[in-house]
């Protein structure tokens, strides 16, 4: 079928889910759907479950969940507080939702973490049969000045690792996977790894589908870093290989410029980044990486600019059913653009722009 949906959410109130259909055919991009949700609950970060039938979302103070009936049936659930710490959902702390991570295989668990204040400990749900956000099954601590932003699990989603952008390391659990339902969506600690540079802040983790290799993204650092996972233990050991996401030789890199988000394309073979610029004058950036068959770094391909700064956002994210096209969001205008990847070159093909406040924060794929 040449279209293909995708919804994207907002920073800021009032909360809404938008909905994008994209042919690849005509290359055409357009709003059908804008979905009402509650007002004080936009939604940073999204992602869908293991089946695409329920979205989960970053809002505000709270974890929501929305029944998917079809592209444009998106149904409110539930809302449900952040409960790991007394102060982070009071209306005076600035504690805010920020990332959940839904598990693809059984038990099929959401990793949900905090960020800015009292975002030392990170909240797992076991959904309803029907894949509602229920009440909170754990809450697991880091450390109290920690803040995770992004996490990822290996590939047999026994091991979970998070980056701590607050406490500049990054963290390794475990499933407890012989535990009975719902217990065995829990984890427990294994270790932590700091950074290779003090001022790194890692934001972003994705994984190679071999679980030989994990990527780091360093927000402040405009980096990537790549790491090798000892088979023995699974923590993450640096191989000393990093890759720059803003230019080399910029002025005010560590000041001016944001790194922002990785993923990896659909057959693994590639890695795209993201970072974003401190002013609206200056522009983002996107990079592609070639990978190696066992996961390693071969080389990056290109480094090029985004047409905006990006704002709080410019995430990128490759479609989850072949190579050819990635997703771009920004909130410093509200625009989503799609790009085609071919032969190693990206050109975009299709934008289309929601000045609403907030819009763009990131993009998923529905089919």
């Amino acid at each position: 079928m040449p279209i293909h949906h995708l919804m994207v959410g907002t920073w800021t109130p009032p909360g809404a889910i938008f909905t994008f259909a994209f042919d690849d055919e005509k290359l055409t991009l357009e709003l059908v759907k804008r979905t009402e949700i509650p007002q004080d609950e936009p939604i940073s970060w999204m992602t869908f479950d293991h089946a695409k039938k329920n979205i989960y979302g970053a809002a505000m103070k709270k974890w929501s969940s929305f029944a998917v009936e079809s592209p444009t049936s998106i149904l409110h659930q539930t809302s449900q507080p952040m409960l790991h710490e007394p102060e982070a959902s009071s209306p005076a702390t600035n504690t805010r939702a920020i990332f959940l991570l839904a598990a693809k295989q059984p038990p099929h668990g959401v990793y949900c973490n905090p960020f800015y204040d009292h975002a030392g400990h990170g909240t797992i749900f076991a959904p309803s049969p029907s894949g509602t956000l229920q009440e909170p099954l754990q809450h697991y601590a880091y450390q109290p000045d920690s803040g995770i932003h992004g996490m990822v699990f290996d590939p047999s989603e026994t091991y979970l690792y998070s980056a701590d952008l607050k406490a500049n390391k990054i963290w390794l659990h475990r499933r407890l996977k012989h535990q009975p339902f719902p217990q065995n969506a829990t984890v427990e600690l294994v270790g932590s790894v700091d950074c290779p540079d003090g001022r790194d802040h890692p934001r972003w983790v994705a994984m190679h589908p071999s679980g030989n290799y994990l990527y780091v993204l360093m927000e402040k650092g405009n980096r990537i870093c790549e790491y090798a996972i000892d088979p023995a233990t699974h923590m993450p050991l640096y191989t000393d290989k990093q890759y720059p996401l803003i230019p080399p030789g910029i002025r005010h890199r560590w000041t001016m410029y944001r790194a922002d988000v990785c993923a990896l394309s659909h057959s693994g073979n590639y890695l795209f980044a993201s970072s974003r610029a401190n002013s609206f004058d200056l522009t983002g950036y996107i990079a592609a990486f070639r990978l190696g068959a066992n996961g390693a770094i071969e080389r990056q391909i290109c480094l090029n600019p985004t047409p905006t700064s990006g704002g709080h956002s410019n995430a990128v994210a490759p479609s989850d059913w072949c190579d050819d096209w990635v997703a771009l969001t920004d909130d410093q205008e509200g625009w989503l653009e799609i790009y085609r990847w071919q032969d190693e070159f990206l050109a975009r093909v299709a934008r289309v722009r929601v000045q609403e406040p907030g819009f763009g924060m990131n993009a998923i794929w529905y089919d």
